[in-house]
């Protein structure tokens, strides 16, 4: 990347003196502005190896014509997203208008020389290796979350979905894979044609291929009339197979021929059919220990797991609850529930949850909260009683049995999750309009330490100070204050 020329567009004049920084460390020549039209103007009188650029600027959208800048009058151009808005609309955008990577903020640094590095590299090479993806976002993406672990699915979502690729979405029950599946769909050039979905745990073994391939009459028994399957009724568009781990062994031979000839017949009959559908599946089943064991094919788990996306259980991603918590909260005000708020210690209170049902859960309990919580704010106490069985089971699914206590998440995911409740709190935002946000974060944590460890010292200053291990004149001085 030695003598390189790079673009940046961001205006946190932090980031910009770190990128400086690594790019003049690594030979690169970096120009550096702050709002789209100095962009428009820089790129007017100069060309450029690479562009980085935010998304959210004083002017505008950086996302706004990326796709002109890309392919601009000299050429190619490759460009790197930067984006503090961690949602796959962006990401799917992103992608769609042409760019070459996108970055969560907060990035990692040598991941972003690394993303630039590629993009030289392959510009020098081939030119045309950069250009823009066909497909596109169709519109607001449902999925909701910004945790470390999301952003990873939607960077791969957000490329796969323009391709015709099979993919296959592994998680634990309730983490949405058939919204991802959806997703996928709408950002895809399939988009206009069906989404059509089978449960293949929901469907009668003997039924399973009358199903998926349709029969003519007289087929089999009780076939009275022609019946269209749902690699009929999904022509054009997407064939989500959820539960793909308990489909029949037979029905998975069938299935393997079918995206090996690209070619289908209804039961009965003896005309093919091209499969003109792109195919999803997902299960909740380690395939690999099925294949293992003799109970799923080899060859068929290799067709499906071109692309594999795997969902971060709730538990792994409490960051998101809050975020998900308020989300659930306007879906019921949608569907006619009472409007409601959430205070912080309720907010505490889930985050601290383990959510064995995950999602699925999580949106029935705030949806449960919302019709029987009697104040327009939910309280810690509501969702006590809620998740103890107080106000009626909160066993959706996969939850914990009626009367249990909450299951608690791992110690440290639940101090991170309190941390960021705090951040979305009034106090926070006084912190930070007054500078002042670092101190008053770390000052709340501090002294509800120090109290607990007096606490367990019964008031000795010597043992406290020995246990936090600090000094007992620190630890004097910071308790005055």
């Amino acid at each position: 990347m030695k003598h390189a020329r790079i673009l940046l567009v961001e205006d946190d004049a932090a980031i910009t003196t770190v990128i400086r920084v690594a790019l003049e460390g690594e030979g690169a020549q970096l120009d550096a502005v702050s709002t789209l039209a100095m962009r428009d103007r820089k790129l007017a009188a100069n060309r450029y190896d690479a562009i980085i650029t935010d998304v959210m600027l004083p002017d505008g959208n950086g996302l706004n014509h990326l796709a002109d800048i890309v392919t601009g009058e000299d050429g190619v151009t490759p460009v790197i997203v930067l984006s503090a808005q961690n949602t796959l609309d962006t990401a799917v955008r992103a992608e769609a208008e042409g760019a070459f990577d996108y970055l969560p903020k907060p990035f990692d640094l040598d991941e972003l020389i690394a993303a630039l590095r590629a993009a030289v590299n392959r510009l020098a090479s081939n030119p045309q290796a950069v250009s823009p993806r066909s497909g596109g976002a169709g519109g607001a993406m449902p999925i909701v979350g910004r945790a470390e672990a999301m952003q990873r699915v939607y960077r791969t979502l957000a490329r796969v979905a323009p391709t015709d690729l099979s993919v296959l979405i592994l998680g634990e029950s309730g983490t949405g894979k058939e919204l991802v599946a959806e997703a996928i769909h709408d950002s895809s050039a399939r988009k206009a044609a069906p989404f059509v979905a089978i449960n293949m745990a929901a469907i009668p073994r003997e039924l399973i291929e009358s199903e998926l391939f349709g029969h003519v009459k007289g087929a089999f028994t009780g076939a009275h009339a022609k019946s269209i399957g749902r690699f009929e009724q999904a022509v054009g568009g997407t064939l989500f197979l959820d539960e793909i781990g308990d489909m029949p062994f037979e029905a998975q031979t069938r299935l393997l021929r079918v995206l090996q000839s690209g070619e289908y017949s209804p039961v009965g009959s003896a005309h093919g059919r091209k499969a003109n559908v792109r195919i999803i599946a997902a299960t909740n089943q380690d395939l690999g220990a099925l294949v293992a064991t003799g109970r799923f094919r080899e060859d068929l788990f290799y067709r499906l797991n071109v692309i594999p996306i795997h969902l971060p259980a709730l538990r792994h991603r409490t960051s998101d609850i809050g975020l998900l918590a308020r989300h659930f909260i306007e879906q019921g005000e949608a569907m006619g529930l009472p409007a409601k708020s959430l205070s912080t210690d309720a907010l505490m209170r889930l985050t601290a949850y383990s959510w064995p049902g995950n999602v699925r859960e999580l949106s029935n309990v705030m949806h449960r909260l919302a019709l029987l919580t009697r104040d327009r704010e939910i309280k810690a106490a509501d969702v006590d009683r809620l998740l103890s069985g107080g106000m009626g089971t909160a066993n959706f699914g996969d939850t914990d049995t009626p009367g249990t206590e909450p299951r608690h998440a791992d110690a440290d995911a639940v101090l991170v999750g309190a941390v960021r409740v705090w951040l979305d709190s009034d106090n926070a935002a006084r912190a930070m309009a007054q500078g002042t946000l670092y101190r008053e974060l770390i000052s709340r944590v501090e002294q509800e330490l120090f109290d607990a460890v007096l606490t367990q010292t019964a008031d000795n200053q010597i043992k406290a100070a020995a246990v936090l291990g600090i000094n007992r004149n620190t630890l004097r001085i910071k308790r005055r204050h």
